[in-house]
């Protein structure tokens, strides 16, 4: 009877950890990029130890004792990776990525980071970076008289200035892949670090080895499908609700037990 609060409790928890991230899904449905999470789940199972515990009569000696379930726990959130819908802006700053593969960005403190692509710009010293400052790399030196930006889709930069209105090529702009990208460590922003889940980044030029293209002149929208997460949440929340009836019922059985008289 005990056992039936804990094991209701571990469902209600597993089931708000759910309905906290499928929130998080719905209030980013209009953020560029935006990658949604998913909860997977895993059951709870303990050995009975104690000798003849639980036990059938006549089980046999020495043979394994028998496993309990206890509840439900949380097995991983993941991110999915699936692309979002791609919107033109016609922005020579703005890019996505058509395919797989994230741009590679250097944070601050010198460590690496990744990213679908978003809104770009020339920094204070002159280096192409992310519209929230973190240089792209390898580094690209953009002149001040820049009259035109061009990325091409195998990755490479192309500018004309007013002292040179040919197309002069700056840099050239690697993507990587990860061997399991929902693995990767959320930063905000559209920033993603690497884990030892997600494996080491693998370098490639854009269009080869199984890696995606880039576009120029649009923005990822959010992966999130609304109706698929509020589907998901009303199956959350009657799941929630299973738990605390478990509970109630589980009272009212204790409060039988204990008005019983002789």
């Amino acid at each position: 009877m005990f056992d039936a609060f804990q094991i209701a409790a571990t469902g209600m928890h597993a089931q708000q950890q759910n309905v906290d991230a499928i929130a998080n899904n719905l209030a980013n449905v209009n953020t560029t990029g935006f990658k949604k999470t998913r909860v997977s789940f895993t059951d709870l199972v303990s050995r009975q130890t104690e000798a003849g515990a639980n036990n059938p009569a006549g089980n046999v000696e020495g043979a394994p004792s028998p496993m309990h379930g206890t509840g439900v726990a949380i097995a991983q959130i993941a991110r999915s990776f699936d692309a979002g819908e791609a919107k033109k802006t016609d922005s020579a700053y703005d890019v996505t990525i058509a395919g797989d593969g994230f741009i590679e960005v250097v944070l601050p403190d010198g460590s690496r980071a990744f990213t679908r692509g978003g809104t770009l710009r020339v920094s204070a010293d002159g280096q192409l970076a992310t519209v929230t400052g973190q240089a792209l790399k390898p580094n690209i030196s953009i002149p001040e008289d820049l009259q035109d930006l061009t990325i091409t889709p195998d990755g490479r930069v192309l500018i004309k200035t007013a002292r040179h209105p040919a197309a002069t090529e700056v840099g050239q702009l690697e993507l990587v892949r990860f061997i399991a990208p929902s693995a990767l460590e959320s930063l905000g922003d559209g920033l993603f670090k690497a884990t030892e889940q997600a494996g080491e980044p693998i370098a490639s030029r854009a269009g080869q080895d199984g890696v995606g293209t880039i576009r120029q002149g649009f923005l990822e929208g959010s992966n999130v499908k609304l109706v698929e997460e509020m589907v998901n949440l009303m199956v959350a929340q009657r799941a929630y609700e299973a738990s605390v009836k478990v509970v109630q019922a589980s009272d009212e059985m204790l409060g039988m037990v204990n008005n019983l008289r002789k």
